[in-house]
């Protein structure tokens, strides 16, 4: 299920939005490193409490994008190159792109609420873990008739929450946040029904 064994040409053409989010990433990682541009990028875009506060409500977005170091960036698209075609076949286009997005800006939104207003942060961790809350929507809706999909997914959940209280520097409530927020919206675009009738939508179409 999560084993990629496309070529290039054949990932980006199964997964488009999956692979416009690791291009537009892995872009802007390369500007902040440049001098001047990069400082430019950072000030302007990443999740700053206090700028919030001060109406700078664009960062809540903005800081999705924007990462601190090359392992923080290949961490992150490594698991959203890893976890996020499947979604993306499963739930359609428009579906994954509304799930990443919004998971990804309740992150934030919990990371401004819960936190006091010095707190700064940067990262797509919150979006990531949208995808496994969407994932953990279907592991519920799928618990009786595809067990072995619960064995797979939730010891990737339950490793992911772990690590988030073990690790330094990590946004504990942009993980949650986005967490909670896939897992309701997986709840909501995932349902069974639903995809049976997105389903049949398509073949009437072709």
């Amino acid at each position: 299920m999560f084993s990629r064994t496309e070529n290039f040409k054949q990932y980006t053409k199964y997964y488009p939005i999956v692979s416009t989010l690791i291009a537009i990433n892995l872009i802007l990682y390369v500007l902040t490193l440049l001098p001047g541009i990069g400082t430019l990028v950072l000030n302007y875009g990443v999740h700053a409490n206090f700028l919030i506060e001060n109406g700078e409500f664009w960062r809540v977005f903005s800081s999705m994008f924007l990462h601190a170091n090359f392992m923080h960036v290949f961490f992150n698209m490594f698991s959203l190159y890893l976890f996020g075609p499947e979604l993306e076949k499963i739930a359609g286009k428009a579906r994954f792109i509304t799930i990443y997005l919004f998971s990804g800006i309740v992150g934030n939104m919990a990371t401004y609420l819960l936190n006091d207003s010095s707190y700064v942060s940067l990262g797509a961790s919150g979006a990531i873990f949208g995808i496994f809350g969407a994932f953990g929507a279907l592991v519920y809706y799928t618990r009786r008739t595809m067990p072995m999909l619960r064995k797979l997914i939730l010891p990737i959940i339950v490793i992911s929450v772990v690590m988030t209280f073990l690790q330094s520097n990590v946004n504990i409530y942009a993980h949650l946040g986005g967490l909670v927020a896939g897992f309701l919206l997986g709840l909501v675009y995932l349902h069974p029904k639903r995809i049976l009738s997105w389903r049949k939508q398509k073949m009437a179409g072709k």
